[in-house]
């Protein structure tokens, strides 16, 4: 018989719906069933593409004997991170100030009736190996330890609950002084640039994540201050990311981490909001390139991507879905490798012969010792050259060869996609897609970018109570959102404002960052909340600034709510970015490089932005606009309104022009019109 999270609107929770434990979804039922009968909670977290989630409960969950042991001592909790990741990130700070070791998912906590956690790891096998206990022998040893030692769970509790209060406070203010912009962003600099992985890129040694944000600070830095170190640092990872494994050389879209230094075996699951931001950087990473090579590889890697959004991550309503899982059949990365005997019966004679030289297949098996997961190998020239084929043949070759290989995929049982939408992951891809097609001139891309945004007004924004809602499935939109729904959301309709502008949905973005400022700031210390003022109490209430998985919601909300500021008569949105970034000036002065998207709101508070209307006849204007985008102008904000019909805040409300006209503004100071585009390319 199905369990309780049947009902439940995450695809996650509802693979564990056919598991023999009695599972509670997270909620006043399930914390009120443990006080009542004084048992621990047993929370799990994890999401629906992770590959050791689903090896846990396969072990674990599915096993009578186990799932006996935690009904009998637990009132088990099933959480997905992507619908709560206000309870996630609480819980992972416990484990990591409980054991000292960074956590993950699944992550497996065990509390308090009143929610306090007292015992934690991550994933634990069904039998003792790899240095790891038996779950079922932790069970009953926790259970016992509650039982036998209430005292000792009860100080740890206390003092547990004392640090996440300090880690909830932040650092100390320094007489709230705001952060000096150049130190604090020349340490980060030179922080990243000394972990800088000169030889295969990325940072540090095996797993590499993409770190977006680090990148795009690196490529800013190159914008700003002419330093070509940062720029290597950043088109050299992207260049090796594209030609590695952690991209998807057929289908397009990066997975989420390679689990090898050199970029080749990624853990294959593929999220959206690791996608969006790739995207935009690949954008930026084109107008800058170091070479024709590179710009070539990520206006492929571009296409590919955005391409792959569109055809497998874009609901018909709109919306972006979430996630890729990495396994399919019971096997990680099944979809996606290759042997032998599959590619020759695909491909033969020339194509075979292209395919095997340029994916890497006349080198050792590269995953599990038994196949191949296709790299970039060797530029397509180089290995028709080497093959004697007719110049000019190789590219044709190579196309039709991938074609035929990503039609032979498609055959295959695809692995699981995760379909709900979540707000904030759209806000990442709309802000990819709306930039990536305003650099490439790809209606297309934007068109893409603005059905997601009016699936978000349409569905995930309550016009009654005017709040946002976090997750959608199943015709079903709930949650009360986060700080990084609001946030992003900001951000990305700024970003297609760029693109195409369009009246209502900046007076969108405008009731959007109300209600953040509003409902999330901290208005006495600075800062935004991750969850808002009237949110379901919970151990902690965290105000993040490091950047994470994903970028900081603070940083995030800093920058977007500076950007917004900009063109609409709102200077309380600059106030609020302003106390952020005071609160967090001890934190960017100890850890400058984990706090980058606060550092790039710093470096436009500290530099005011460069704003440019262009107006006038349509078409003209639209050349402009062309013109702009194909530069990388990262602190240069430009809005093609054209001769507007409709009402626009009194900043961007100019005459009607004959003629394509530029108004530039830095800071509060705007120069003469521009009527040709010449100058404009000048002033710029």
């Amino acid at each position: 018989m199905p369990n309780r999270l049947a009902h439940s609107t995450s695809p996650y929770l509802q693979q564990h719906a056919g598991n023999p434990v009695d599972w509670h979804e997270w909620g006043p039922e399930a914390l009120a069933e443990a006080r009542a009968r004084d048992k621990p909670i047993l929370l799990s977290v994890g999401y629906s593409a992770c590959h050791w989630c689903h090896v846990m409960a396969h072990e674990s969950f599915e096993d009578e004997n186990i799932a006996a042991l935690m009904n009998r001592l637990f009132v088990n909790i099933k959480v997905d991170r992507e619908e709560r990741p206000d309870i996630d990130q609480i819980y992972q700070m416990a484990h990591a100030l409980m054991t000292q070791r960074s956590g993950g998912w699944p992550l497996t906590m065990f509390l308090t009736p009143d929610a306090t956690p007292f015992f934690g790891g991550t994933y634990y096998p069904n039998t003792a190996r790899h240095g790891l206990p038996a779950f079922g022998d932790v069970l009953v040893r926790i259970a016992q330890a509650y039982r036998e030692h209430p005292d000792d769970i009860r100080a740890q509790n206390e003092s547990l609950l004392e640090a996440l209060r300090h880690a909830e406070s932040g650092p100390a203010q320094a007489a709230n002084a705001m952060p000096v912009a150049a130190a604090a962003i020349g340490a980060a600099r030179d922080a990243i640039v000394s972990s800088f992985d000169a030889r295969r890129g990325g940072f540090g040694r095996a797993p590499k994540f993409p770190h977006p944000e680090m990148l795009e600070f690196c490529l800013r830095r190159y914008a700003e201050a002419g330093d070509e170190e940062t720029r290597h640092v950043a088109c050299f990872t992207l260049e090796q990311m594209c030609l590695g494994g952690i991209f998807d050389q057929l289908g397009g879209g990066f997975a989420r981490y390679s689990t090898d230094a050199d970029w080749a075996i990624p853990h294959f699951e593929k999220m959206l909001y690791d996608n969006g931001p790739l995207l935009r950087l690949l954008a930026d990473a084109y107008l800058v390139a170091e070479n024709d090579a590179q710009k070539r590889l990520f206006a492929r890697c571009a296409e590919q991507t955005a391409a792959w959004v569109m055809r497998e991550m874009q609901s018909p309503a709109g919306g972006y879905y979430s996630t890729l899982d990495a396994d399919s059949e019971g096997h990680e990365g099944r979809f996606y490798v290759w042997d032998r005997a599959e590619v020759e019966q695909v491909l033969s004679g020339d194509e075979l012969r292209i395919a095997q030289k340029v994916f890497g297949l006349d080198r050792p098996q590269n995953f599990e010792g038994a196949s191949w997961n296709l790299i970039r190998a060797m530029p397509v020239e180089q290995a028709a050259q080497e093959l004697g084929l007719p110049p000019g043949s190789g590219e044709q070759l190579q196309s039709g060869a991938a074609r035929k290989l990503l039609a032979a995929r498609e055959r295959r049982v695809r692995p699981g996609r995760d379909e709900k939408i979540l707000t904030s992951w759209n806000a990442l891809m709309i802000e990819g897609m709306a930039h990536a097609g305003r650099v490439f001139d790809r209606r297309d891309w934007i068109d893409s970018a603005r059905r997601a945004l009016d699936f978000v007004r349409t569905t995930m924004w309550d016009e009654s109570s005017q709040r946002l809602r976090a997750t959608h499935k199943d015709g079903i939109t709930h949650l009360n959102a986060y700080l990084d729904d609001y946030a992003y959301l900001v951000k990305a309709i700024v970003a297609l404002a760029q693109a195409d502008f369009r009246a209502d949905e900046l007076a969108f973005a405008r009731a959007v960052a109300d209600v953040l400022i509003a409902q999330f700031e901290d208005r006495e210390r600075g800062g935004f909340f991750f969850t808002s003022h009237d949110h379901e109490q919970l151990i902690q209430r965290p105000k993040p600034g490091f950047d994470n998985a994903m970028p900081s919601g603070n940083g995030i909300a800093a920058f977007a709510l500076q950007r917004l500021s900009h063109v609409i008569d709102a200077p309380g949105y600059a106030s609020a970015a302003e106390r952020t970034l005071r609160f967090f000036g001890p934190a960017l002065a100890q850890h400058p490089s984990g706090h980058c998207s606060l550092l790039m709101a710093l470096g436009e508070f500290d530099r005011p932005l460069t704003v440019v209307i262009l107006t006038g006849p349509g078409a003209d204007v639209a050349t402009w606009q062309r013109a702009v985008a194909a530069r990388y102008l990262p602190s240069t904000l430009t809005l093609g309104i054209a001769n507007a019909t409709v009402a626009l805040p009194a900043f961007l409300a100019r005459p009607e022009a004959p003629v394509a006209t530029a108004y530039v503004c830095h800071g509060v100071s705007c120069l003469p019109p521009v009527t040709a585009l010449a100058e404009l390319v000048r002033l710029l």
